[in-house]
């Protein structure tokens, strides 16, 4: 299998979850009807990474999943089931925090800037030893130190000792290291190496450098030449210092493959020209196809909820001030070495133009010298916020625009997405609870779902321009499931309802943060049953990344008990639960029509679909880890057999009406290839025709209900038809 695949079904590799035990449900995929699997990454990670993006070594497969027999094995399985694999790579970075586990690192630790390692990291050398913030606050932590042969031993942790240092004590040897063992609060303001955001064990490796290019992509890269992997989706692409560069670099190395990027899009923003790949993995589209669901005229009154709650909220405000506080707090690292670069101009206001240029993005980041109009604008939005910094960003700006390939123009383009992401992505998302399941990764908080008609034209031209783009409703970065997302669309048709059962709620429990407060009672319902643990995990990271009350850095203990106490109250009392109860009952099959109306739209439309792992029965979880909770694939090979046998499910708990929808739009991609072409919208006609989605495919049409509860007060279609193309004999 070569090119794009049919589709990908999404699977999370960790320890509990090897290659063995995918190669041993391979099968299951294959009768579902996936074309391939799409695997998170394989290369040796960090012990215990349930996740596989903190890669420790490249150059091999994953030992703690199988190692390369285990490896070989699988390629073996999918290859005589006829699936194709598509993997996860991520070459924005890898991970230090064993330094012993990392071979590059701890040859530079060992021999500082003349180690053969180290352009392949990002480090100021120029600002002295490489520091490495990993020590805690109390006491004196350097007094642990000890001397272990040839290396140096915190706690469980080593480090090695340069040639002709070893001499006196361990301080004194530390001393005289190529790196610092630091607090860890020294990482947010003098940090001397690039980072994966803002997290400081999560090193930036220089793909941009050819050596450092073959070194992390050599063994993907020969899995590839052998037919093992049939494409590739590249992580966090606008980390690099040159996207574009490095995209036509690894095309060139992959030939024929299927290759999507992580990259996110403002909506109406194109993928930058040159970028030769088939598309993004696919945000975009989960904005469209789960907008559509939301009834704008709900607007109002979950506006007003949030109003009353939590005070007049402008979402625009929130995230400058979101991206505001992030170069101000956890990224300042960053933004002191971009000002270092500007010698002419005063320290603080350099500091502080780079700080507000950042803050000022309209998109994650421009891409120069083509695509100017995002930096112009940034640019001119910085400048009327913060008129008495126009010299020093003036002084920026001329600096770019004559070396937009240059160091400045270089660093300024990487971080802005890093302050969008944690700006908004990790704070305004949580800080903005009018209605949390439009809150996501590619959405756009200024707007309030997505109209029929915009969603026709978003899917039309993602036909014509990227018709193998990746689509996703659930993927392991979403603030939900996509089935959460699903059942909170409901509250958008009964804003009023909603209101007044959470007034009612609050007279029996509140939390010192209402705006955490209402994003608990949303979860409740889109989430619910759910247990106490699940919960509270959720909420304390909501809580900290909202940065309200508590925050990761400073944790609040008295409001994160009071917040564990609010969960234990809220579900222990019956006074409370049989109301949220009864309120589900009520909108979830409302909820359960969106889930099965959006899994149909993601299937059948433009673009190459990706089931995340389990979704193809109701998928109830939240952000990142409980999106990593083990499936049991038992139980969906038995509903699929029983599909497969004939079976037409209810609509119930069970998920099984999903399972049946997954299944025959996959299995009709894989082999009815030519019905997937082409884009047509159609209008239904009659008094419910606004709550028909429907279009046409080559040879193919796909109907969704929309808004279903104001389709039922209405009183049901009744005289509504939806005109099909002439010419074809239609089977259901």
């Amino acid at each position: 299998m070569t090119g794009r695949p049919a589709s990908t079904y999404r699977v999370q590799l960790q320890p509990r979850f090897t290659f063995d035990d995918l190669a041993a449900v391979a099968d299951y995929l294959a009768a579902l009807g996936v074309g391939a699997v799409y695997a998170s990454p394989m290369l040796e990670a960090a012990a215990g990474s349930t996740h596989g993006y903190d890669v420790v070594d490249p150059s091999r497969a994953s030992g703690q999943l199988g190692g390369e027999p285990g490896r070989q094995r699988l390629a073996r399985r999918l290859r005589d089931l006829g699936l194709g694999l598509v993997v996860d790579i991520v070459p924005n970075h890898v991970d230090v925090s064993d330094p012993a586990a990392n071979r590059w690192w701890w040859d530079v630790l060992a021999h500082g800037r003349d180690s053969s390692f180290a352009h392949y990291f990002d480090i100021d050398w120029a600002a002295g030893p490489l520091l490495l913030p990993m020590l805690p606050d109390d006491g004196d932590p350097l007094a642990e130190l000890k001397i272990d042969g040839d290396q140096l031993a915190w706690r469980e942790l080593r480090f090695p000792i340069a040639a002709g240092t070893l001499d006196g004590g361990p301080q004194d040897v530390h001393d005289r290291q190529h790196y610092r063992l630091v607090s860890w609060r020294r990482a947010a303001d003098s940090l001397t190496y690039r980072r994966f955001f803002d997290i400081t064990n999560l090193a930036a490796v220089r793909v941009e450098d050819p050596e450092v290019f073959a070194a992390a992509h050599g063994e993907v890269l020969r899995w590839a030449r052998a037919g093992d992997v049939n494409g590739l989706r590249v992580d966090h692409v606008d980390g690099l210092a040159d996207p574009g560069g490095y995209l036509r670099r690894l095309r060139a190395s992959l030939p024929g493959g299927w290759l999507v990027v992580e990259k996110i899009l403002a909506v109406g923003e194109p993928l930058p020209v040159g970028w030769p790949v088939h598309g993004t993995t696919g945000y975009d589209a989960l904005r469209d196809v789960g907008g559509v669901f939301v009834d704008q005229a709900g607007e109002p009154g979950l506006t007003a909820l949030a109003a009353r709650l939590c005070g007049e909220q402008d979402v625009v405000a929130l995230e400058r001030e979101g991206r505001r506080l992030v170069v101000t707090s956890s990224l300042r690292s960053e933004v002191n070495r971009i000002a270092r670069l500007l010698p002419e101009v005063r320290a603080d206001l350099a500091v502080a133009a780079v700080g507000e240029l950042l803050a000022s993005f309209p998109v994650y980041r421009s891409y120069l010298p083509a695509g100017r109009g995002h930096f112009d604008q940034a640019l001119a939005t910085a400048r009327g916020a913060r008129p008495e910094l126009a010299d020093a960003l003036d002084v920026i700006a001329g600096i770019m625009a004559r070396e937009p390939d240059g160091e400045l123009a270089t660093r300024v383009q990487q971080t802005s997405g890093m302050v969008m992401a944690k700006g908004v992505e990790d704070t305004v998302c949580y800080r903005y609870p009018r209605l949390v399941g439009l809150n996501e990764v590619g959405g756009d908080l200024r707007r309030f779902g997505v109209s029929v008609a915009e969603f026709h034209a978003a899917a039309q031209a993602r036909e014509s321009g990227w018709p193998a783009t990746m689509t996703a409703l659930s993927t392991h970065d979403t603030k939900r499931g996509e089935d959460v997302r699903a059942r909170l669309a409901v509250l958008a048709e009964l804003p009023d309802e909603f209101a007044e059962l959470v007034r009612g709620l609050r007279n029996r429990h509140r939390l010192p943060e209402p705006t955490i407060e209402l994003l608990g009672w949303q979860t409740l319902v889109g989430a619910w049953p759910i247990d106490a643990g699940r919960l509270t995990d959720y909420l304390l990271k909501a809580a900290r990344e909202a940065k309200l009350r508590t925050t990761w850095t400073e944790p609040d203990a008295e409001f994160e008990d009071a917040l564990r106490q609010w969960v234990a109250d809220v579900l222990g009392d019956p006074d409370t639960a049989e109301p949220l109860a009864a309120f589900v009952a009520r909108i979830k099959r409302a909820g359960w029509s969106n889930a099965l109306g959006q899994k149909l739209a993601q299937l059948a439309g433009p673009g190459v679909p990706d089931v995340y792992q389990g979704s193809e029965l109701w998928e109830d979880s939240l952000v990142d880890p409980d999106n990593r909770r083990p499936v049991d694939f038992a139980v969906r090979r038995a509903l699929l057999d029983r599909v497969c046998g004939g079976w037409l499910p209810a609509v119930d708990e069970t998920g099984a009406a999903k399972l049946l929808v997954v299944r025959r739009a996959l299995r009709l991609r894989r082999e009815r290839p030519e019905l997937f072409h082409g884009y047509r919208p159609l209008s239904a006609e009659g008094p419910a025709a606004g709550h028909v989605l429907a279009f046409a495919r080559d040879g193919l049409v796909a109907v969704a209900t929309r808004l279903p509860i104001g389709l039922d007060r209405a009183g049901g279609w009744r005289d509504t038809v939806l005109p099909l193309p002439d010419g074809t004999q239609w089977t259901d």
